[in-house]
């Protein structure tokens, strides 16, 4: 669907219900300090993430791994950033990381419980 020049596509969030956003794609990248990427996106936007408190679970636990998790590279289809373990995040996440930062530690910790 194509609107205002923007490609758009419906997802489905457990807790958010349907929601519509745009497609962004990542476009640089760098490591800034533990855990921490400086991201740059198709829209001449950035964001600076603090991913540590996100890094639980099965998938993204992995990622504590520094030597792992500074393998972290832009995937040449979906555009955004990946790793050697299939961990990936959304481009439209990472680009409006403020608004889903609290909400993944929160589901991040919990994630961490259970495998406890």
């Amino acid at each position: 669907m194509l609107l205002t020049g923007c490609l758009i596509f419906m997802c489905t969030m457990a807790s958010i219900g349907t929601m519509y956003h745009k497609l962004y794609r990542v476009t640089n990248f760098q490591i800034i300090g533990e855990y921490s990427l400086w991201v740059s996106f198709d829209d001449g936007s950035s964001q600076t993430i603090n991913f540590e408190p996100v890094l639980h679970g099965e998938l993204w636990g992995a990622l504590r791994d520094l030597t792992l998790f500074n393998q972290v590279r832009i995937d040449p289809i979906a555009k955004t950033l990946t790793w050697p373990n299939g961990a990936d995040f959304d481009p439209e996440t990472l680009r409006n990381w403020p608004e889903y930062a609290e909400e993944l530690a929160e589901r991040a910790s919990q994630w961490a419980e259970m495998i406890v």
